[in-house]
Formats: C-alpha cells, structure tokens, sequence
C-alpha cells in the first residue's frame, strides 16, 4: 500500500481534529514545564493548515508536507513552530516529486524529519524534547522497512514507538528548552512536544489504517 497526496492531506486533516481534541491536554502539559501555550499553538498552526489546503490542496506528498511546514514556521509560536516547520520541510525535500509514498520512502522521509529537528534544537534522546518520541518512532520505522512492512504497518510501529519514549519523558531531567530551567522540577511530568509528536504519529497510522 502506498500513500498518495490526497492521503496525506486527509491525514493533516484528522491531525489538525486530533489536536483539536488534545488542545487542553497538551496546553496543561506545558503549564506544568513550560508557557502553557503548547496546546492552542498547535491547534491554531494545524487549523490554518486545514484553511490552507481549502484554498489550493497541493497533488503530491511533497507538495502537501511543504504546505504544512511553511504554513506551521508562520503560524505556530514558541519552539514549536520552528521545530515542526524544519521537520515537516526536511520530510518534503526527501520526498522529492514521489506521486506515492510507499514504506521506504516514508521511512526516509520521517528519518530526514529527525534530522531536521535534531539539527535546529539542537537536542538529543533523553534530553526531555520531542526528540524522545521522535527517535525511537524513526528506528521503528526503517525496521519496519527493511523488513518489508507497508506503510499502515510501518506508522503503526513509529506510533508505538513514539508513544513509549513520550511516556519515558516522565522520568526524565530536562535539559533544553525552558523546562531545563526548573531543574529536578521538571521529573515527573511528560514533555508536551513528546506527547505531540506521539499524537501525530498515532493519527498518521491510524489513517493509513483506516481507523479515522
């Protein structure tokens, strides 16, 4: 099974309901570590997305990441913005003008957003980031790749992945962004980028699935 444009904007459309749902949820996430402004940033950026591709719905995957990236850089304040931008953007440029993704290629393309928010954050696995879910979802991924997985089961490995280093963030000290400054405070509380991550990665299964 591959994964055409239209897939993909379908997708960004269930993320932009998802995080609709979550928005209280992540925003409460980083009160407790952060501005508390997570949640609404998302929400705002992935809802002028959906406005975005009403006007003029790009053909191919490609097209669509890039709609996301440029459209969340202006529209998502905070860190957040930036990060999920350069992700989004690195995921585009790997995937070229490819009509379909299939499991490989969306492998490459989650690998080069990886890269992408690792070089702009600076951060890495254990730091309490959105690297923590991102990481292990992108390793899930090529090992779902290289054994010859689909792409529904593919994102559905990347998901649990991503849902198990979120939870990791819990225990962890953070040590980039504004949660570092609390210090041993900022145990016992999951990361809000980490959770979003997740989220995204869940919904992008679960559409590939057919269960949204």
């Amino acid at each position: 099974m591959a994964c055409s444009g239209h897939g993909v904007a379908v997708a960004m459309r269930t993320a932009a309901k998802v995080l609709e749902e979550h928005r209280d949820e992540l925003s409460r996430l980083d009160r407790e570590i952060g501005d508390g402004d997570h949640g609404e940033n998302m929400h705002r950026g992935f809802a002028a997305l959906v406005t975005a591709m009403e006007r003029d719905a790009p053909d191919s995957p490609g097209g669509v990441l890039k709609l996301v990236a440029m459209t969340l850089i202006s529209k998502v304040g905070g860190a957040a913005g930036p990060l999920y931008g350069t992700a989004f953007l690195r995921a585009a440029t790997a995937v070229k003008d490819t009509g379909e993704l299939d499991a490989p290629t969306v492998a490459v393309a989650l690998r080069a957003a990886l890269d992408g928010v690792v070089a702009r954050g600076k951060a890495e696995r254990g730091d309490k980031t959105m690297v923590d879910a991102l990481l292990p979802a992108v390793l899930a991924a090529e090992s779902a790749a290289e054994r010859g997985e689909d792409v529904p089961a593919l994102l559905r490995a990347a998901a649990d992945a991503a849902a198990e280093g979120a939870d990791s963030t819990v225990l962890v000290l953070a040590r980039k962004g504004r949660a570092s400054y609390l210090g041993e405070r900022s145990v016992g509380h999951m990361d809000p980028g980490a959770r979003s991550t997740a989220l995204l990665l869940r919904t992008f299964a679960d559409v590939a699935s057919g269960h949204r």
